[in-house]
C-alpha cells in the first residue's frame, strides 16, 4: 500500500524545501545565492511559522556555511545546506574536509554557470568540478525527483558516512512549476533511521577530528573511504527500491527508457533526460530504435552497470551540459573510461549540448541522432550548437 501523499504545485526549489521540512534536520546553515535562494526563503518561512524545529543558521558566506555544517555534523547532528555555482566553488576547500571527516551532510546544489563571464543559466560544471572531493553526487531530472532524492540522500549518506550532493538544473527545474506528490511526515520519519553516529565530538570522550597524522594513516583513510564508496551504488539502488515500495516511485543509480532493442542510446543527466524521452518517442515513430540511459548517480560512477546497460548497443551518444576546457564533456570522458577495454562497446559520440543553459529541444536531439547514429567510428567531443 502506498503512503498517503499530498499533491502540490511546486517549483523544483520549493520541492527541496518541502523535503527539508519533512526530514527536519537538526541544523541548516545556508547562504543565499541565485538561483538557490528560494530554497532558503521557503525554509525560513517554515521556521518562522514554527513548522520545523531545525536550527537555521545564516552565516556570512558559503565557506562559513560549510564550516558550520561540518562542525554540526561532527557533534552528531543531522545537517542540510544548499548552494549554487560560485557558492559551491567557494566551498571547495571544505568539501574535501567534510568527506575526509566522514560527515554525512546532505547538500542541494542548483546547477548554474560558473563565472567568468557572469551568468545564471543551467550548466553542470559547478558540481562536476567537485567530482574528486569525495562527495556522493546524484542528479535530479524534475521537482518530484529532487524532493524524493533529498529524503533518500540522508539514508544513503548516513549509512556509509559520506556527504551527499544532489543537483538539479537552474530554472529548467529550480523555478519550473510541476505537480509534486509530497509524502506525509510520518512516512519520511519511518523511512529514515535515527542518526546515531559512533564517532562524535563529545567533551566526555577523548577524541579529536582533523589532527595531524602520519603518511600511512592518511593513506589508510583514503582506502577506508574507497571501501565505503564501493558500497554506494548498491545502497542507492536499495534505498530507491525501498522508497518506491512506499511511494510507487522507485529510483536507482541508472534509469533505462526503451533501451531493450535500441540501436542508438542517448546518455545524459538532469533535466535533459525529460527532453530526451520525447525525442526517443519521436525517433521510434520514425522507425529509429532509440533509447535513453539516464545517469542519476554520477559519483561514484556505476561503471559495471553502465557497461552492462550498453553491452551490444551499436551506438551511444552522450549529451553533456558542461564543458571541461581541453577535454570536452565530462560525462563523455567518464563514460569513455568506464567502457575502456570492453569487447562489445558501442561507438561513443560526445556532444556538448546545452552548455551555458542553451536550450536543447527534442528536435535538436533527433537531428543529433540522425547525424551520428551511422558514423563508422566514435566521434570526439563536438559542439551541438
Amino acid at each position: 500500500m502506498n503512503a498517503i501523499s499530498n499533491k502540490m504545485l511546486l517549483s523544483g526549489n520549493h520541492a527541496v524545501s518541502w523535503a527539508v521540512k519533512l526530514v527536519e534536520p537538526d541544523v541548516a546553515p545556508v547562504y543565499p545565492i541565485t538561483p538557490q535562494t528560494p530554497i532558503l526563503e521557503k525554509i525560513t518561512e517554515f521556521e518562522g511559522r514554527g513548522e520545523i524545529t531545525t536550527e537555521l543558521v545564516t552565516p556570512e558566506s558559503e565557506h562559513s556555511a560549510m564550516s558550520a555544517c561540518i562542525s554540526a555534523s561532527l557533534t552528531g547532528a543531522r545537517v542540510f545546506t544548499a548552494t549554487s555555482s560560485q557558492g559551491l566553488l567557494l566551498m571547495h576547500e571544505l568539501l574535501h574536509y567534510a568527506s575526509g571527516a566522514r560527515a554525512p551532510i546532505v547538500m542541494f546544489n542548483v546547477n548554474r554557470t560558473p563565472a567568468s563571464p557572469w551568468g545564471f543559466w543551467p550548466d553542470q560544471l559547478d558540481s562536476l568540478s567537485q567530482r574528486d572531493t569525495g562527495w556522493i553526487q546524484l542528479y535530479s531530472e524534475n521537482p518530484q525527483e529532487s524532493l524524493d532524492s533529498v529524503i533518500q540522500g540522508y539514508r544513503i549518506a548516513e549509512a556509509v558516512g559520506i556527504p551527499t550532493m544532489i543537483s538539479h538544473d537552474a530554472f529548467y527545474v529550480s523555478h519550473a512549476l510541476e505537480v509534486v506528490e509530497v509524502p506525509e511526515k510520518q512516512m519520511v520519519s519511518d523511512f529514515l533511521p535515527d542518526y546515531e553516529p559512533e564517532n562524535v565530538l563529545d567533551v566526555e570522550a577523548g577524541r579529536s577530528f582533523g589532527a595531524p597524522i602520519d603518511q600511512m594513516t592518511w593513506n589508510r583513510s583514503r582506502q577506508e573511504l574507497a571501501g565505503s564508496f564501493a558500497k554506494v551504488e548498491d545502497l542507492v539502488n536499495e534505498t530507491g527500491e525501498a522508497y518506491g515500495k512506499l511511494t510507487s516511485r522507485p529510483y536507482g543509480a541508472l534509469e533505462e527508457y526503451r533501451t531493450d532493442d535500441a540501436e542508438v542510446v542517448i546518455v545524459t543527466m538532469g533535466s535533459m533526460c525529460g527532453t530526451t524521452r520525447v525525442a526517443v518517442d519521436t525517433l521510434r515513430e520514425q522507425g529509429i530504435a532509440a533509447g535513453l540511459l539516464k545517469v542519476r548517480l554520477f559519483k561514484p560512477l556505476p561503471s559495471a552497470s553502465l557497461r552492462k546497460a550498453l553491452e551490444g548497443v551499436p551506438c551511444a551518444i552522450v549529451l553533456d551540459r558542461n564543458y571541461s576546457p581541453g577535454m570536452g564533456g565530462i560525462l563523455h570522458q567518464e563514460l569513455k573510461s568506464a567502457l575502456y577495454g570492453m569487447n562489445d562497446a558501442p561507438r561513443l559520440h560526445g556532444i556538448m549540448a546545452g552548455v551555458g543553459g542553451v536550450n536543447v529541444p527534442p528536435e535538436k536531439i533527433e537531428s543529433l541522432v540522425t547525424k551520428y547514429k551511422d558514423a563508422p567510428t566514435s566521434v570526439e567531443p563536438q559542439w551541438a550548437e
